[in-house]
């Protein structure tokens, strides 16, 4: 399930990221590639020791707290630290799996979905495309607007286009999910989503409680919490 939501982060979160981001501290992004992604990952990631990290993290995890919508679709037990990563002058990230646990002991989180808020409106750089594989070879593209989300399973090969001209900034968080299940998670979403058109359209009917006792109900079933 892939799942894109606009303004995630509003005009005045994004103007207050790229102020800070236009003149930070970026390192090699292969520093938190895997042993064999470091063969494939040319970008840059801003430095976690940067004096203005913890605040810009906070300003993206927030933001992703507040967004009803991702909320009800990732249905999220625990997330990593927020990364911002950098791609300009032709550089890429070849098809990669991401890792399936991060953090340390104490600390460690199982990458269900990734997520990729994009910092910069599609026309102000060339390619930078997210691009995602699907079995038989097919492959979908994401260039999404400045403060729009992506979230797709962290469990399939993707990878990010050459950016040739401009610069391609994105925030990058990953959610291990109260429900493990890729399979269960869309029926979820599927069911909050018919919740959503029924009340639009009929509001608090009988189908509209049907449906809920349903998602409720599925939901208890299935989601792992402490």
């Amino acid at each position: 399930m892939i799942v894109c939501i606009p303004n995630v982060l509003s005009a005045e979160e994004l103007g207050a990221i790229n102020a800070e981001i236009r003149s930070a501290n970026y390192v090699d992004g292969s520093a938190t590639a895997g042993w064999s992604a470091k063969d494939v990952k040319r970008n840059q990631q801003l430095a976690l020791d940067s004096p203005h990290y913890a605040q810009l993290a906070d300003i993206v995890r927030k933001a992703f707290q507040r967004n009803g919508m991702l909320q009800a679709a990732l249905l999220p037990a625990a997330t990593t630290q927020v990364l911002f990563n950098r791609y300009a002058g032709g550089q890429t990230y070849g098809p990669h799996v991401d890792a399936p646990i991060m953090g340390g002991i104490g600390s460690a989180v199982r990458t269900d979905i990734a997520i990729t808020i994009f910092l910069h409106e599609p026309q102000s750089y060339t390619g930078g495309e997210l691009v995602t594989h699907a079995s038989g070879g097919m492959e979908y593209q994401f260039k999404l607007d400045a403060g729009a989300a992506i979230a797709y399973p962290a469990n399939t090969l993707h990878h990010v286009n050459p950016v040739t001209q401009g610069v391609r900034d994105a925030a990058i968080i990953w959610v291990q999910s109260m429900v493990r299940d890729p399979a269960r998670r869309e029926l979820l979403w599927d069911l909050e989503c018919a919740k959503r058109d029924i009340y639009g359209h009929e509001g608090k009917s009988t189908a509209f409680d049907a449906v809920s006792r349903s998602h409720a109900n599925l939901l208890r079933m299935w989601a792992e919490v402490a």
